[in-house]
């Protein structure tokens, strides 16, 4: 493959996914990463990427997709059933590692005074319990993406590996029995620590994310404890889910 055509695929798969690791754009285009990054130079000085410790990401990206903001305005009541649902399964003075999902932002909303302490890469998390006196809120280093609300890079992910919690609330692309699956291979990277970091995981997945396939696998069913999910999801996958013995709380 010629290098305009490997800048051609990187380009176009970054204005796909807006972001995107060294190892996740050698695999893409089939190279080593030394050449990926040799490519990632050529395409910052034409003004269309930017480097960042790890990877790279768009600087202007074509839609606002993937913003926290736009994703926050899809399948609201159902976000703020599971929000309250999960976070009724927390109990007092426990850990608990929060990610940057917009439905796990609506668990954020409904801990009150519960959690002892908040591990989290979500910047609209720690915003929100930015002025609350009742609980500790470590939050991740890492490369911020203002647009996404998250931090995120190895940085992120070693500093997870670092923390433990009790309690972690994910959230995903999708689910089937094969797994979970989400959208950016930056943003599985720190879930993947999240979930060595913590006890018991919750997934907070609406009706939307059952039987479909993000882009990079996070984790097998197995990894689970507990769905938390509104009452639109498919019965057939919910029973699938209970039959692998993963705990599925409805949402109503």
């Amino acid at each position: 493959m010629q290098a305009e055509e490997r800048q051609f695929l990187i380009e176009q798969h970054l204005q796909k996914v807006e972001f995107a690791s060294l190892e996740e754009l050698s695999e893409k285009v089939d190279v080593s990463i030394s050449t990926v990054r040799r490519d990632l130079t050529l395409l910052e000085t034409k003004g269309t990427i930017r480097r960042t410790h790890g990877g790279a990401r768009l600087i202007t990206p074509k839609s606002d997709e993937f913003t926290f903001s736009a994703r926050d305005t899809h399948q609201l009541t159902e976000k703020d059933l599971i929000g309250h649902a999960a976070a009724s399964l927390i109990k007092p003075n426990q850990g608990v590692i929060i990610d940057a999902g917009t439905t796990a932002y609506h668990v954020a909303k409904h801990l009150g005074g519960k959690a002892s302490h908040i591990i989290t890469n979500s910047l609209p998390v720690a915003n929100h319990f930015g002025s609350d006196n009742s609980v500790e809120v470590l939050v991740t280093g890492g490369v911020i993406y203002p647009r996404l609300g998250v931090l995120v890079g190895p940085l992120a992910v070693e500093s997870l590996s670092m923390m433990h919690a009790d309690i972690a609330i994910m959230s995903g692309g999708g689910i089937t029995l094969d797994g979970v699956t989400n959208s950016h291979a930056l943003l599985i990277d720190i879930q993947r620590a999240m979930l060595k970091s913590a006890q018991h995981i919750i997934f907070c997945l609406d009706h939307t994310k059952f039987s479909r396939r993000s882009v990079s696998h996070l984790c097998e069913i197995s990894a689970i404890d507990t769905v938390v999910t509104d009452k639109q999801s498919p019965k057939v996958l919910v029973e699938q889910l209970k039959q692998s013995n993963t705990k599925v709380v409805i949402a109503e």
